[in-house]
């Protein structure tokens, strides 16, 4: 076979296997909004869990899974921005200390979500008292979002060259503002790719939530939104039970009658919701990068 052949052949090849898993994806998320979608309601959406009794929704574990997601990036982003920065602007590449750092931050990407449960557990819960609240399951989840967060960033920056450093110096602009105007600007997008895929992680996340946020959802008053009172929705001290902890609740006590219902309709919610959010933040981040870098 001569080289036309054989580029042919591998062509062939990695578009067969790219068809395939998209075809295992397209299987994955048709099954899941098959099974879920028709029980969808308003009512459903909305409602409160009923433990013992058919019909409940899933109202107060979906508003706990966007606020825990809120709470979580306001903690991660800033400091995995800042890291992130130093690790690519200001640290000196060839130093032993910043190879260290970056090989733990690997370690501590690779850890098993229900490890970084137990330890949100005995250092939030138990040793600082914080009890199983939205505090604790913010605090462990940016633990365990913090190391994927920063290395997209890094990476986001890296990808700038190093000539538009060069233009922002040549301007007389110093490191800080070449950052800040030139380069955080060309890099929004891939740091924008970087938070969706870190935010879907944290919004499809059990078993760290399971230890930390709790498994109970008590009722809330949505008419109530002083954030020191016990029923307020804004409560970071109240347990918080989040929709994928739900699911894998009902599936594992068995203990409400609908549960097969109720899992597949959170599901589809669930992989909904992280779609939408993937949209609009790739959607936002063009209108961003074109208002700050004045492109169309």
């Amino acid at each position: 076979m001569n080289a036309k052949q054989v580029d042919k052949i591998a062509t062939g090849i990695l578009y067969t296997i790219a068809g395939f898993v998209i075809l295992v994806l397209l299987a994955l998320l048709g099954y899941i909004l098959v099974q879920g979608v028709p029980n969808l309601s308003w009512h459903f959406l909305t409602a409160p869990a009923e433990a013992f009794s058919a019909g409940g929704g899933i109202g107060i574990q979906l508003f706990n899974s966007f606020y825990l997601l809120i709470l979580t990036m306001v903690i991660s982003f800033p400091i995995a921005l800042g890291a992130g920065i130093y690790l690519n602007e200001y640290a000196n590449q060839k130093s032993k200390v910043i190879e260290v750092i970056r090989t733990m931050i690997e370690i501590l990407s690779s850890l098993p979500s229900v490890v970084v449960g137990l330890f949100g557990f005995l250092l939030f819960v138990v040793q600082l008292k914080l009890g199983f609240s939205l505090l604790s399951g913010a605090i462990a989840l940016t633990f365990f979002n913090l190391p994927l967060l920063t290395r997209s960033v890094e990476e986001s920056l890296r990808t700038i060259p190093n000539l538009q450093r060069e233009a922002g110096s040549a301007l007389g602009l110093s490191r800080f503002e070449t950052i800040g105007h030139v380069i955080l600007p060309a890099a929004l997008p891939s740091i924008m790719t970087g938070v969706v895929l870190s935010a879907g992680r944290v919004f499809g996340e059990a078993a760290a939530l399971i230890y930390t946020a709790g498994q109970s959802a008590p009722a809330l008053n949505f008419a109530d939104w002083n954030p020191f009172n016990a029923t307020s929705p804004l409560n970071v001290m109240r347990p918080a039970e989040t929709l994928a902890v739900h699911i894998w609740k009902i599936n594992s006590e068995g203990i409400m009658p609908d549960a097969a219902a109720v899992s597949a309709g959170a599901s589809a919610v669930l992989v909904i919701a992280v779609l939408l959010f993937n949209f609009c933040a790739r959607y936002f981040s063009k209108v961003l990068y074109r208002q700050l870098t004045s492109s169309k």
